[in-house]
Formats: C-alpha cells, structure tokens, sequence
C-alpha cells in the first residue's frame, strides 16, 4: 500500500502559544498534505479530506524536527483510509539557545485515522 513521508523542522512561526508551543491543528495540517501526497500517487487526484481522528500525545515546539508518515490501510471504491503518525526526531535543548539533540528513537507526538475520498470520474491512476 502506498505509504507518504514528509520532514520538516517546526518554525518560529509555528509556535502559537507560550514557549514556542505549537498548535495541534499544525499537524492535522501535516498529515492533511501526507495524505493529499499518497493520494496523488496513488490515484492522480488530490482527492478530499472526509473524516480524521486525531490524538496529541506529546508537545511540539519550534525548532523540533517532525516526521509525519500517511500509511494508506484500507482501500474503497472511491474512500482511502490512512494511518497517519507525527514523530519527534530532533529536539532543542532550550528554546533560548541554538542547541538540539537527535532523539535516540522518535517519539510519537500524534496519531490519526483519516479517510479521504476520490470520486470514481477523478480516479487517474498514477
């Protein structure tokens, strides 16, 4: 099954709340373009977002490294069902110093089941 990866490091600009925290909505926008990524390649079509379960389980900051991984699980006629998984691999030491430490095993920051549908007339197998 068709399985998406996307790294990126959070941004200042990421931080939405005090001590550069980030808005979980950030990463529901993340594995939002995962799946967008997944369904390209599988189906030629961005597709659309129909449904997503989120959990946030660990803080993100600015300056942390995320990956953020779209596991295609189930396909339909016209739904795609993803895994969707947030893992923290690098972190800052302290926000005020330019310091960072790559986590000896990712830590996962969040997780979703997401559905996303492809109308049948949009379906290009790539």
């Amino acid at each position: 099954m068709t399985e998406n990866l996307i790294r990126l490091r959070m941004a200042t600009a990421d931080g939405h709340y005090a001590g550069g925290l980030v808005d979980g909505a950030k990463m529901l926008q993340l594995f939002g373009d995962a799946v967008t990524e997944a369904l390209i390649r599988h189906d030629g079509d961005e597709g659309l977002m129909r449904t997503m379960n989120a959990e946030f389980l660990v803080a993100v900051r600015a300056g942390d490294y995320i990956e953020v991984r779209a596991k295609m699980s189930r396909v339909g006629n016209s739904s795609r069902t993803f895994e969707c998984t947030a893992h923290k691999v690098i972190e800052l030491v302290d926000p005020n110093d330019s310091g960072a430490r790559l986590l000896s095993e990712p830590v996962l920051v969040a997780k979703a089941v997401a559905v996303a549908v492809v109308p049948l007339d949009k379906q290009r197998r790539a």
